[in-house]
């Protein structure tokens, strides 16, 4: 699972606007990232300009998907990630980084900001930390955590199967020993009454 691009756009009534991006581009060549920074930066653009107001929407592109969200003030972002990435905690991520962006950047700054002009710097640590999912997001986390539960559950469940069969052995042989011990009873009985002493 791993996490690209992290962008926030304004959507204007011709086209998006850039306003912060975080990227990593660390499982690309050196020579590869530019390109896929340009590439991440024009698709993230195009998605905001073509989404509706209010909407979220996850749109696939190659071995990525990509998942917008566009607020109802114009306030726009995108997370590019692999198809493995849970796309709930893309969404989560999105509300979060949009929220504290609107607080933190007044809207009058939105229209004509820029990357350079735009301060704001959360982006890049909130790309880190969302990078595992489990430890970013409190849902995951516990969903993890239920399916570790689940998965030591099924094992002990085996286990017990397991040791279920060998308790059944155990108990076929104390019963074998048990007949056994009977007739060395019996045997025993017949030959110690022939020399009971009167």
């Amino acid at each position: 699972m791993k996490l690209y691009s992290l962008s926030v756009l304004y959507k204007g009534s011709t086209k998006a606007n850039l306003l912060k991006a975080a990227f990593d581009l660390s499982s690309f060549s050196f020579f590869q990232r530019s390109s896929v920074q340009e590439f991440m930066t024009f698709t993230s653009a195009l998605i905001v300009e073509r989404s509706s107001f209010g909407t979220r929407a996850s749109v696939k592109e190659q071995e990525y998907l990509c998942h917008v969200y566009v607020r109802n003030d114009n306030l726009g972002g995108v997370v590019i990630a692999d198809s493995e990435y849970p796309s709930r905690v893309c969404f989560t991520l999105l509300d979060k980084v949009l929220e504290e962006f609107s607080r933190q950047v007044n809207s009058i700054d939105w229209p004509s900001g820029s990357p350079a002009t735009i301060q704001y710097t959360a982006l890049d640590s909130y790309l880190a930390k969302y990078q595992n999912p489990r430890e970013a997001d409190a849902m995951t986390k516990v969903q993890a955590e239920l399916d570790e539960t689940k998965i030591i559950l099924h094992n002990t469940m085996e286990s017990l199967l397991d040791r279920g069969e060998k308790l059944d052995d155990l108990v076929q042989k104390s019963e074998h020993l048990g007949n056994q011990s009977k007739a060395f009873y019996k045997t025993a009985r017949k030959q110690n009454s022939c020399c009971k002493v009167m």
